[in-house]
């Protein structure tokens, strides 16, 4: 198969001997879209991260193929972009000097950073305050900078947990139009029980379906 792919297969994760989900599958190519949802605490974030290569899942297996050809796990967060309420930004750096370290983590080598960054930031509407410290950002500006850190590798998968935390009108905007780009050159998988985010993917499934 052309292209990029991304396949789950019987993925399972456990917490003090409680299941959180098991046998879990999926595969996407793409152009494809996924919605995850299930109540509070039902394990949406934990897939993700296990996804995301954050935690390790305790059975199963997730591949990922560009042209028919198995990337290496250890390669995987070069393809990856992540938005998320627990993912930490650096308080005591400005909101350029963090999206040029994260720039350098996805992208060894690359040759356009400043340009990539100046691009991102004014996409956020945040360039005005590019040398501003992060410390002093409000929580909705914060979510906006994790959201160019998200696409800063133009990843090939972006993973959106509850991706509206802390954004005003304006803010979820935004990420519903870097959502529609993302499905245009890749792969979305988004965990939200909001009924506007869920309707931005082709598929929808529940983490509590795979309890058993």
């Amino acid at each position: 198969m052309n292209g990029f792919s991304i396949k789950c297969s019987g993925l399972e994760k456990k917490y003090l001997n409680r299941v959180i989900f098991r046998n879990f599958n999926a595969e996407l190519n793409e152009g494809e879209s996924l919605a995850v949802t299930g109540k509070n605490g039902s394990g949406k974030s934990t897939l993700l991260k296990i996804i995301a290569n954050l935690i390790k899942p305790d059975r199963g297996s997730i591949v990922f193929t560009e042209n028919g050809g198995e990337i290496n796990r250890e390669k995987h967060h070069f393809h990856t972009g992540m938005i998320a309420p627990y993912i930490n930004l650096y308080e005591e750096l400005t909101a350029y000097e963090n999206l040029a370290f994260f720039y350098d983590l996805k992208n060894p080598g690359g040759k356009d950073k400043k340009e990539r960054i100046d691009s991102l930031l004014e996409k956020v509407n945040l360039y005005g305050r590019r040398n501003d410290e992060v410390k002093n950002f409000s929580s909705g500006m914060k979510q906006r900078v994790k959201l160019a850190f998200a696409v800063i590798n133009n990843p090939r998968l972006l993973l959106m947990d509850e991706p509206r935390t802390n954004l005003d009108t304006e803010g979820v905007d935004l990420v519903y139009g870097v959502a529609e780009e993302q499905k245009k050159n890749g792969i979305l998988i988004i965990a939200t029980n909001e009924p506007e985010d869920t309707g931005l993917c082709a598929r929808v499934v529940s983490v509590e379906d795979f309890k058993q």
